[in-house]
């Protein structure tokens, strides 16, 4: 018999987030202790577990009411449900599924991967549960698989400017790469990223902490430019099970001559393939041009929309969602002809 429980602690996840139970090694936005990260941050949690016998499945949501959605901020590369493969892990998330109609009239699920079957089955899960399912990419995600080359190699492939901006500004900055958490580091981090083209961070004080905690568990690598004793560029990678995150990166733009970034990206893709040799590189969410110079491949993440036809307050939504759909294929349709 299966069992639906909700909970409004994140501690509850310390049992399911250290392995996948698909086979599937947890990424950095998987594990528990991020989770109380963005609890800390003042997100508000909704846990939903669904448990037969001994084997269990969840979904971590945003409490709420009416819409709900996963419990994840722009600092999330992914998000996705935590369930055993097979029929068994199928049937837990249904009633899941089914339970959550008494919580909202509707869920959307964003950024879910596909590579591992995610979005797919979740679609699947709710459309047997009775929801409207639109399943549509939301969002682009670059990354390069190193295919066991060296930096040099790698490099090699490079578009032809980069690497002559490089060889041409490289002993311009000094580079510095820590594995451990540094306060001096960090501030300079922050004082860059402040001063740069990006825009103001959401909880700067979490990825603060998550950089401190992976400083810790010695997966950070915290890269810095110096022009003299001035830090002019920086970012904040991390490196797990096989894999290199690229988290941020900003440089001074008053010093946007000296390419301190292209510099300091090569000395950490140098960095993780030579030394840490990474199988992967993922350079995260967003299709920004410069990121197809360093990578090789995009993969999409996808948003997993669901409405229950039942409940009134989800018609307006369904009516929307219509229109969109018939307006698509009339486009395409007259595109064709």
């Amino acid at each position: 018999m299966i069992t639906v429980s909700y909970h409004d602690t994140v501690n509850v996840l310390h049992d399911l987030c250290h392995q996948a139970d698909d086979g599937v090694v947890s990424s950095p936005f998987e594990r528990a202790e991020w989770f109380h990260l963005l609890v800390e941050a003042g997100l508000k949690p909704l846990i939903v577990i669904a448990k037969e016998d001994d084997r269990s499945a969840a979904l971590v949501l945003k409490a709420g009411t009416g819409h709900l959605t996963p419990l994840c901020n722009w600092y999330s590369f992914t998000w996705r449900e935590r369930a055993p493969l097979g029929d068994l892990g199928d049937r837990l998330l249904l009633e899941i599924a089914r339970s959550l109609k008494a919580r909202g009239h509707r869920v959307t699920l964003e950024p879910i991967p596909d590579e591992n079957g995610s979005a797919t089955r979740l679609a699947k899960a709710f459309k047997a549960a009775g929801w409207m399912v639109a399943s549509e990419p939301c969002d682009l995600n670059h990354i390069l698989h190193v295919r066991g080359r060296s930096f040099a190699e790698y490099w090699a492939e490079r578009p032809g400017k980069m690497r002559t901006t490089l060889k041409r500004k490289a002993k311009k900055v000094r580079v510095e790469i820590l594995d451990t958490f540094d306060k001096a580091a960090w501030t300079n981090y922050e004082a860059i990223y402040a001063a740069s083209w990006k825009p103001e961070e959401d909880e700067p004080g979490m990825l603060r902490e998550f950089a401190r905690a992976e400083g810790n568990a010695g997966r950070l690598r915290l890269g810095l430019a110096y022009e003299g004793e001035t830090a002019v560029a920086a970012q904040c990678w991390t490196v797990e099970n096989g894999c290199a995150y690229i988290h941020k990166l900003a440089h001074l733009e008053s010093r946007k001559q000296l390419s301190a970034g292209t510099t300091l990206t090569a000395a950490l893709f140098e960095r993780v393939i030579d030394q840490d040799q990474v199988e992967l590189v993922d350079f995260g969410t967003g299709d920004q041009l410069y990121k197809a110079d360093w990578m090789g491949e995009t993969r999409h993440r996808y948003r997993v929309d669901c409405l229950d036809p039942r409940q009134p307050k989800a018609w307006s939504a369904l009516a929307k969602r219509l229109v969109r759909q018939t307006t698509a294929r009339l486009a395409k349709r007259e595109a064709q002809s």
